[in-house]
Formats: C-alpha cells, sequence, structure tokens
C-alpha cells in the first residue's frame, strides 16, 4: 500500500492579520476601507479578528481596493482553513488510539495490508486509510450499526474479535477490487462445478489458479486471504455491486477442509439471497443456521454425497485401496471420503493421513 508524502504548514496566519498589516502600510483605517470595500465595518473587524473568513467574492473586491490579487487573499484563507482542519483532524486521531490498538497491527503489517508505522497516530490515519473510513464511528457505523444493510447486512458487534474480522472482511474487499470479470452467470457457475470438482479430485499445483479463473468466467470472484490473529475464520461470501465474492482463508492449509468450504460458500451463492454475507466460524441465528446447514449439505453433495458414504460403508472393512477406488469412481478426492469418516469417527484419526494434501498459498 503506497503512502502519498505531503507537506503540511506547522502553522498558519489567518488573512486577517495580513490584511491588518496591509491596512496600516497603506495608511488606510478599518472605517474607510469597509465604505472603500462596500461591505459592513463589523465584517472587516471580523476578518482583521480571525473570526470571519475571506471569501473569493471578498477577495476580488480587495483586488481592486488594495491592488492585491484575489489568488493572493483566496490561498491565504485556504491554507488557514486547511491548517485549522488539519488541527481538529489531530484531535480525532489522538482520539482514535485506543480503538487501533483493538487490532492485530503486527499481523496486518506482516501480512502485507498495511504499512508499518512508527507511532500510534500514524498507525491510527494507516487504519482509517486501509479501511476508508474517516473515525473509529464511521468504522462502527459500518462493522456494528449496519448503515449499509443492502451491502453488508449483518453486525460484527457480537462477534469475539470484530476489529480483526474487519480487517479480514476489509482485505477480502480490497482483493476483489482488483480482479476483473464480467456479468455474473448463475447457469455457467452452475455448470461451472463440475470442473471444479474434477480440480478438487486431482488437487494440481495450481489448483488455486484454476478454480480462480473458472470462477472468473462466471462473474464469481474468489480470493485467499491468510487468517490473522483473533480471526481463525474458514471463508465468507458476500455480493460486492453485482458479483459474488468467496473469500478463503484455507485455515487448515488442508485440501478436504479447503473444497468443503469452497462448495460451502458456492451454496451460499447459489441457494441465498444478495443481501446476505455469510461468514464462517462465528454465531449465527437460528435463520442463520438453517442456511449454514443447507450450505453444508450442498457441499456434501458435490464434494461426498450421503448416497456415496452409504455406499463406501456397505463395503466395510475398508482399505485405504478400496477408498481411493472409491474416490476415482466418485470423481472426488480421497481426503474427501477419509476426512469425513475422521469426523464420524468410521476411521481412526491416524489412518489415511498420506492422502491429505497440505496446501502451500504462499504464492497467492
Amino acid at each position: 500500500m503506497a503512502t502519498v508524502n505531503e507537506f503540511h504548514l506547522d502553522i498558519a496566519f489567518h488573512p486577517g492579520e495580513t490584511l491588518e498589516e496591509k491596512l496600516e502600510e497603506l495608511n488606510i483605517g478599518v472605517k474607510e476601507f469597509s465604505v472603500r470595500a462596500g461591505k459592513p465595518e463589523k465584517t472587516i473587524i471580523a476578518i482583521i479578528k480571525g473570526e470571519s473568513s475571506i471569501t473569493p467574492e471578498m477577495a476580488v473586491i480587495f483586488e481592486n481596493v488594495l491592488k492585491i490579487p484575489a489568488r493572493f487573499w483566496i490561498k491565504k484563507q485556504s491554507s488557514f482553513d486547511e491548517f485549522k482542519a488539519r488541527e481538529k483532524r489531530a484531535v480525532t486521531i489522538n482520539n482514535a488510539k485506543d480503538w487501533a490498538k483493538c487490532f492485530p497491527i503486527a499481523d496486518m503489517v506482516k501480512c502485507g495490508w498495511i504499512n508499518a508505522q512508527p507511532n500510534t497516530e500514524e498507525k491510527v490515519v494507516e487504519l482509517f486509510n486501509f479501511f476508508k473510513v474517516s473515525s473509529p464511528t464511521a468504522w462502527e457505523n459500518y462493522f456494528f450499526n449496519q448503515q449499509l444493510k443492502v451491502a453488508f447486512r449483518i453486525s460484527l458487534a457480537h462477534t469475539k474479535a470484530p476489529h480483526a474480522v474487519s480487517a479480514w472482511i476489509r482485505q477480502g474487499e480490497i482483493q476483489a477490487g482488483k480482479l476483473s470479470c464480467g456479468d455474473y452467470s448463475e447457469v455457467q457457475f452452475k455448470k461451472s462445478l463440475e470442473q471444479i470438482k474434477t480440480i478438487m479430485a486431482h488437487q494440481p499445483d495450481d489448483f488455486f489458479e484454476q478454480l480462480q479463473e473458472i470462477c472468473l468466467a462466471c462473474g464469481v470472484k474468489v480470493v485467499y486471504t491468510p487468517c490473522i490473529k483473533k480471526a481463525p475464520l474458514s471463508g465468507a461470501t458476500r455480493w460486492i455491486g453485482d458479483n459474488p465474492v468467496i473469500q478463503l482463508t484455507g485455515r487448515y492449509k488442508q485440501n478436504d477442509r479447503f473444497w468443503f468450504t469452497f462448495f460451502h460458500e458456492a451454496g451460499h451463492i447459489l441457494l441465498h439471497g444478495k443481501k446476505d454475507i455469510f461468514l464462517e466460524d462465528i454465531e449465527y441465528s437460528d435463520a442463520d443456521m438453517q442456511k449454514e446447514q443447507e450450505a453444508d449439505d450442498f457441499a456434501i453433495k458435490w464434494t461426498f454425497s450421503n448416497e456415496q458414504e452409504n455406499e463406501v460403508l456397505k463395503a466395510i472393512p475398508l482399505t485405504l485401496k478400496s477408498i481411493q477406488e472409491f474416490a476415482t469412481k466418485f470423481n472426488t478426492h480421497p481426503a474427501m471420503i477419509i476426512g469425513r469418516f475422521h469426523k464420524k469417527k468410521l476411521l481412526h484419526y491416524a489412518e489415511g493421513r498420506d492422502f491429505f494434501v497440505k496446501l502451500d498459498f504462499s504464492k497467492n
């Protein structure tokens, strides 16, 4: 993330001070100047005291009376106004120090989401820039008070680590913004799942690049965003504009977990509305839990269905060779079968570990 180097004045004086000096230099009294300028004397006094601003209209008048270019007064007033605004901004930044300490900044820097900064004030500014918000209140209004309900329906107020979760969500939004794709096609996305399932079954080294390319062709953006401290999420689904976005962490860096999460998120896209955002591994209401179960069922269907599971169980006692043969028959990966049986305690946890593929996202 690039930083813009700008010079800001440490102090600026109200143009009224300059006006007072010029009037004294030209030996023109305030009353006389107000008559010449056609402005009330109290207005000129207010400007000299720094209680009122010189407007562009006044600057043009002053140019006629004092023979000093209007742009001189406009620039003076603008510099002073910016200086005062930055003074006010400094107070907001100073008051946001405790807010900034709630974020896993070291992890965010390590992942390259934000730049390292030498002091807390600059860390606050870095966070404001990252989230594109003006204050902690603006951040709360977006992530807690749900003021943008159409784009972001849930609130993070009741999650265990809302600051870290919001950072992870925002990074996914930034990543998605860098991807280009056409309009979303539900028909095309449904058709693509068979091709994606084949990638899952063969688990090539460039599986993620292939997955991302296929999805982009359907108008679906898939991004990998690593987990950060206090936000141990597996994935998320939401719509940004007219395109659905699947954000994955590869949390356990294991192929069976990754693919189940992907198809789970794909289920949310195909089964549920555009107004929802789904975050895995957080607590939901009963209504949302139903949608989570529907997405789980969708993932089960595409990775290793219940019918397929029953067929495998009829072949008990199982061998790793027979599991591999069933995986080929069902066009899935043996890890999907073994992982299910580990979870259901139908297979000892130590068995079949060699079939799990350790995922490496360092290139993504």
